[in-house]
């Protein structure tokens, strides 16, 4: 588990490049403190398994259903990335619960001053903003936000200094693709309430029913 508060920007030094996979090498500093093979750490907000350390980097494992579902296939030799280790037991939960399980990616639409922040507008299909609450909380490349607002195909975060000095928001341009990673509550709870039926079923919750089950 992680919590989208970001520990440094690595950057990806080698890729090798299978059939349907790949093999990162990221350069890092922080991370690698007490870092062990077999540990996870979250590269732009995906879940990866560390497989190899150096002094000055560590390999990871790219199935290929994380190429097809994030845009870690999007990444070049140089690319910088957004990286934090799983949260310790007794560590500080600063951000949201983030798995690292990334639903999809977004597009960057707009990208604008707001007084001393900065204004993302990301564009996202309807099987991601349909767990989108406006002040909920989203992962975008890892990074915990709060959504500001909403429409039917995207949604914006306002983003302060420090957070694009410290991630690779300040890096985005327009057009770039980013992984998102929905609020795991809000999917669980639909799960629980709706055990049965597809999530893009229509809800069909009534009074007698909430009444019959106690509610």
């Amino acid at each position: 588990m992680f919590t989208g508060i970001i520990e440094e920007i690595g950057k990806v030094t080698q890729i090798q490049k299978g059939t349907h996979s790949a093999i990162l090498q990221i350069q890092a500093k922080i991370v690698l403190e007490q870092l062990k093979i077999g540990d996870s750490v979250a590269v732009n907000g995906v879940c990866l398994t560390v497989t190899s350390i150096s002094s000055h980097s560590f390999t990871a494992d790219v199935m290929h259903e994380t190429l097809n579902r994030s845009a870690l296939s999007g990444l070049t030799c140089g690319s910088s990335v957004n990286l934090e280790r799983a949260m310790p037991a007794n560590g500080r939960f600063d951000g949201h619960i983030v798995a690292g399980h990334v639903d999809g990616i977004g597009k960057v639409m707009q990208i604008r001053r707001d007084d001393n922040a900065v204004r993302f507008t990301i564009q996202a299909n309807s099987s991601i903003m349909h767990y989108i609450v406006e002040k909920g909380s989203i992962a975008i490349d890892g990074i915990s936000l709060t959504v500001a607002s909403l429409s039917a195909d995207f949604f914006c975060v306002s983003v302060i200094p420090h957070t694009a000095k410290v991630t690779t928001l300040g890096m985005r341009k327009i057009g770039d693709t980013v992984n998102l990673e929905n609020d795991i509550i809000g999917k669980y709870v639909e799960k629980f309430l709706m055990p049965t039926a597809p999530t893009s079923q229509k809800n069909t919750f009534t009074r007698e029913w909430l009444l019959q089950h106690g509610y």
